[in-house]
Protein backbone atom coordinates (compact mmCIF):
# COMPACT_ATOMS: atom_id res chain seq x y z
CA UNK A 1 0.00 0.00 0.00
CA UNK A 2 1.48 3.43 -0.94
CA UNK A 3 1.72 6.04 1.38
CA UNK A 4 -1.65 8.55 2.26
CA UNK A 5 -1.66 11.91 0.48
CA UNK A 6 -0.17 14.61 2.19
CA UNK A 7 -1.90 17.79 3.24
CA UNK A 8 -0.16 20.48 5.16
CA UNK A 9 -2.30 23.22 6.50
CA UNK A 10 -0.63 27.11 6.71
CA UNK A 11 -2.56 27.54 10.13
CA UNK A 12 -1.89 31.61 10.12
CA UNK A 13 -2.90 32.22 6.17
CA UNK A 14 -6.39 29.68 7.05
CA UNK A 15 -7.01 31.13 10.06
CA UNK A 16 -6.72 34.68 9.82
CA UNK A 17 -8.69 34.69 5.72
CA UNK A 18 -12.07 34.63 8.42
CA UNK A 19 -12.07 37.98 10.50
CA UNK A 20 -13.93 36.49 13.45
CA UNK A 21 -11.52 38.00 16.29
CA UNK A 22 -9.21 35.10 15.80
CA UNK A 23 -6.26 37.82 16.94
CA UNK A 24 -7.78 37.92 20.40
CA UNK A 25 -6.79 34.14 21.28
CA UNK A 26 -4.36 32.75 18.20
CA UNK A 27 -4.01 29.42 20.10
CA UNK A 28 -7.92 28.80 20.38
CA UNK A 29 -8.63 29.81 16.95
CA UNK A 30 -5.46 27.67 15.58
CA UNK A 31 -7.14 24.80 18.26
CA UNK A 32 -10.45 24.93 16.52
CA UNK A 33 -8.99 24.90 13.02
CA UNK A 34 -7.17 21.71 13.76
CA UNK A 35 -10.47 20.30 15.45
CA UNK A 36 -12.00 21.09 12.38
CA UNK A 37 -9.31 19.03 10.24
CA UNK A 38 -10.36 15.41 11.53
CA UNK A 39 -13.03 15.00 9.42
CA UNK A 40 -11.02 16.28 6.10
CA UNK A 41 -8.10 13.69 7.21
CA UNK A 42 -10.86 10.67 6.45
CA UNK A 43 -13.08 12.33 4.02
CA UNK A 44 -10.75 13.91 1.75
CA UNK A 45 -10.74 17.26 0.33
CA UNK A 46 -12.71 18.56 -2.73
CA UNK A 47 -11.70 16.66 -5.95
CA UNK A 48 -9.05 14.97 -3.51
CA UNK A 49 -10.59 11.76 -2.06
CA UNK A 50 -9.59 10.49 1.58
CA UNK A 51 -7.68 9.30 3.67
CA UNK A 52 -5.12 11.84 3.64
CA UNK A 53 -1.92 12.43 6.41
CA UNK A 54 -3.27 15.93 7.97
CA UNK A 55 -0.72 18.54 9.25
CA UNK A 56 -1.22 21.63 10.61
CA UNK A 57 1.30 23.48 11.02
CA UNK A 58 1.81 26.40 13.85
CA UNK A 59 3.76 29.27 14.34
CA UNK A 60 4.31 32.05 16.96
CA UNK A 61 1.24 33.00 19.49
CA UNK A 62 -0.35 29.65 18.42
CA UNK A 63 2.37 27.40 19.12
CA UNK A 64 2.01 25.04 22.04
CA UNK A 65 -0.99 23.31 20.39
CA UNK A 66 -1.32 19.36 20.25
CA UNK A 67 -1.37 16.90 17.98
CA UNK A 68 -4.82 14.90 18.18
CA UNK A 69 -5.67 11.17 16.58
CA UNK A 70 -6.10 12.24 12.70
CA UNK A 71 -4.20 15.76 13.05
CA UNK A 72 -0.91 15.86 13.37
CA UNK A 73 0.65 19.73 14.69
CA UNK A 74 3.96 21.09 13.76
CA UNK A 75 5.14 23.76 15.78
CA UNK A 76 7.55 25.76 13.36
CA UNK A 77 10.42 27.05 15.76
CA UNK A 78 10.68 29.93 12.95
CA UNK A 79 8.93 30.71 9.99
CA UNK A 80 5.94 28.82 9.29
CA UNK A 81 6.23 28.93 5.74
CA UNK A 82 9.60 27.71 5.93
CA UNK A 83 8.16 24.90 8.18
CA UNK A 84 5.80 24.02 5.23
CA UNK A 85 8.56 23.74 2.14
CA UNK A 86 10.42 21.32 4.41
CA UNK A 87 7.79 18.80 5.02
CA UNK A 88 6.85 19.17 1.06
CA UNK A 89 10.37 18.56 0.62
CA UNK A 90 10.57 15.50 3.11
CA UNK A 91 7.24 14.27 1.40
CA UNK A 92 9.54 11.37 -0.93
CA UNK A 93 7.32 12.08 -3.50
CA UNK A 94 3.60 11.32 -2.67
CA UNK A 95 0.80 13.89 -3.37
CA UNK A 96 1.21 16.75 -1.34
CA UNK A 97 -1.41 19.84 -1.10
CA UNK A 98 -0.57 23.21 0.52
CA UNK A 99 -3.25 25.13 1.96
CA UNK A 100 -3.05 28.78 1.70
CA UNK A 101 -3.57 31.62 -0.08
CA UNK A 102 -0.04 33.17 0.37
CA UNK A 103 1.24 32.97 -3.39
CA UNK A 104 4.86 33.41 -2.57
CA UNK A 105 4.50 30.11 0.02
CA UNK A 106 2.52 28.46 -2.95
CA UNK A 107 4.78 29.44 -5.54
CA UNK A 108 7.60 27.83 -3.57
CA UNK A 109 5.56 24.49 -2.84
CA UNK A 110 5.10 24.67 -6.60
CA UNK A 111 8.48 24.48 -6.96
CA UNK A 112 8.62 21.04 -5.46
CA UNK A 113 5.90 20.03 -6.70
CA UNK A 114 2.75 20.30 -4.69
CA UNK A 115 -0.20 21.32 -5.34
CA UNK A 116 -2.33 23.80 -3.08
CA UNK A 117 -5.58 24.63 -2.29
CA UNK A 118 -7.33 28.05 -1.03
CA UNK A 119 -8.81 28.33 2.73
CA UNK A 120 -12.33 28.12 1.40
CA UNK A 121 -11.63 24.43 1.15
CA UNK A 122 -11.90 24.09 4.47
CA UNK A 123 -15.20 26.35 5.06
CA UNK A 124 -17.33 23.96 3.15
CA UNK A 125 -19.92 22.74 5.52
CA UNK A 126 -19.40 19.09 4.49
CA UNK A 127 -16.32 17.05 3.52
CA UNK A 128 -16.53 15.45 -0.18
CA UNK A 129 -17.80 12.07 1.36
CA UNK A 130 -20.15 12.86 3.41
CA UNK A 131 -22.47 15.36 0.69
CA UNK A 132 -25.47 13.62 -0.10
Amino acid sequence: MSALPLVVVDAANVVGSVPDGWWRDRQGAAERLRDRLVRYAEAGLPGRPGPVEMVLVVEGAARGVESIPHVRVESAPGSGDDRIVELVAEAGGRPVVVVTADRELRRRVAELGAEFAGPGTLREEEPPAQRG
